[in-house]
């Protein structure tokens, strides 16, 4: 009788538990990602609460971020609705009436899509001088993008050789990418577009030495247009470059991040975040900044500003920058419990079976999205939560969805 009675209060408390979390499970949605800990025993430990920094970002900083992700989402117009010179396009096109269009370029598919433009702002925000800038779209596809983001990474060579078009660079690099590798997709689409960009930028840097140049990208967009800085930077030469990126996946490994941190000065804890050359904004329930993930050695570079609120629209104090590689009060620094969880699924549902990859573990099928996340709520929480931001809707957005405008104002290095 004593076993029956515990068996029923097990029970209770089991039903009991179960509706809790049912009930709560919706609310979780909105929560951000948390750190993975573990304990003495290799378990894994409650996850750190992310707690929020006392100061956001500046109004000016702000309005220069939003400014720069409609660019971003003029970029899904190449290809779909069109985007046509002088800057003409069916989305927000409008608002720029000082770009003037260079050139276009769409090859490949899939991960190895390289998409995007090339333009020259004669005002640089009306401040009397100019900008170049050059936006990569992010993919269609978030489904395969995903599955895409669990390919084994490939070297990652810096400096191309001559007949791959990048020359002996004008002077000695400062620094070196040792054991570096990169995502097989994202350098396959750099590669597709450099033909086009590469030759383009070194004209229009010739005409207009002066001009900054602002690197866009949203999504896969962000990984290629990280290695395309790079190039520039550090093949090229080129001081006055400045990187934007929005929802970027992981690109390489450690190496890799060591170096791209060391050539953007990312490594240095003086550096301001408004002044600094690359800013990888992410946002609370966005996954796709920690795919690939980490158990196959990809990491997330430094850079980081982190978009804290899950509605729409984030105020500047919503958005706060990060520091170095891992921070647990941002996206960068959290693996999340459910991520190790829905590996260990995977693999009992697989009866054990494994393909492995370059640190033995599962290759094709490991990789898990927090099991909170669907693949529709997946999709809407990368390419949506930016909508308040610029990034809305692929090719662009004609009716604009009666965004509010921020104000006109920027800082004085910024577009």
């Amino acid at each position: 009788m004593r076993r029956l009675a515990w068996l029923t209060i097990i029970s209770a408390w089991l039903i009991h538990t179960a509706a809790t979390l049912a009930i709560i499970e919706p609310q979780a949605l909105q929560r951000p990602l948390n750190t993975l800990q573990h304990n003495d025993n290799g378990l894994p430990a409650a996850p750190a609460p992310v707690t929020k920094p006392k100061q956001g970002i500046s109004l000016p900083f702000f309005a220069s971020l939003e400014r720069l992700s409609r660019l971003v989402d003029i970029a899904y117009c190449v290809g779909s609705t069109g985007l046509s010179k002088p800057f003409s396009c069916a989305s927000r096109c409008k608002d720029f009436p000082t770009l003037s269009l260079i050139t276009t370029w769409n090859t490949g598919i899939l991960m190895s899509d390289s998409c995007g433009y090339v333009a020259v702002d004669s005002s640089f925000h009306g401040k009397g001088s100019g900008a170049i800038i050059v936006a990569f779209r992010g993919t269609y596809s978030i489904a395969n993008t995903v599955v895409d983001l669990s390919t084994v990474p490939q070297e990652y060579v810096p400096y191309p050789s001559p007949e791959e078009g990048g020359g002996k660079p004008p002077k000695e690099p400062l620094h070196r990418c040792t054991n570096c590798t990169v995502h097989m997709g994202f350098l396959s689409s750099w590669k597709e577009a450099r033909e086009v960009v590469l030759p383009t930028l070194k004209l229009l840097h010739d005409q207009y030495p002066d001009y900054p140049v602002h690197l866009l990208g949203h999504s896969l967009g962000g990984a290629v247009a990280a290695l395309a800085a790079l190039e520039v930077k550090v093949i090229l030469g080129w001081d006055n470059v400045i990187v934007t990126t929005f929802g970027e996946p992981r690109v390489g490994n450690e190496g890799f991040v060591k170096y791209l941190d060391a050539v953007f000065d990312l490594d240095k804890a003086e550096t301001e975040v408004e002044t600094q050359a690359f800013r990888r904004l992410t946002h609370t329930d966005d996954p796709v900044p920690l795919l690939p993930l980490s158990e196959w050695g990809y990491m997330s570079h430094a850079g980081e500003i982190f978009i804290s609120k899950s509605s729409l629209s984030p105020e500047p104090e919503d958005i706060w920058p990060c520091v170095g590689d891992y921070d647990p009060d941002c996206i960068a620094g959290s693996e999340g419990e459910p991520t190790a969880r829905a590996g260990k699924a995977l693999k009992d549902r697989d009866g054990g079976a494994q393909e492995s990859g370059p640190n033995g573990i599962m290759e094709a099928r490991a990789w898990a999205v927090p099991a909170r996340y669907k693949f529709w709520q997946l999709f809407f929480a990368h390419r949506d939560y930016f909508w308040r931001l610029g990034v809305c809707l692929p090719g662009g957005d004609p009716l604009d969805w009666g965004r509010d405008r921020y104000p006109d104002t920027t800082t004085g290095d910024e577009l």
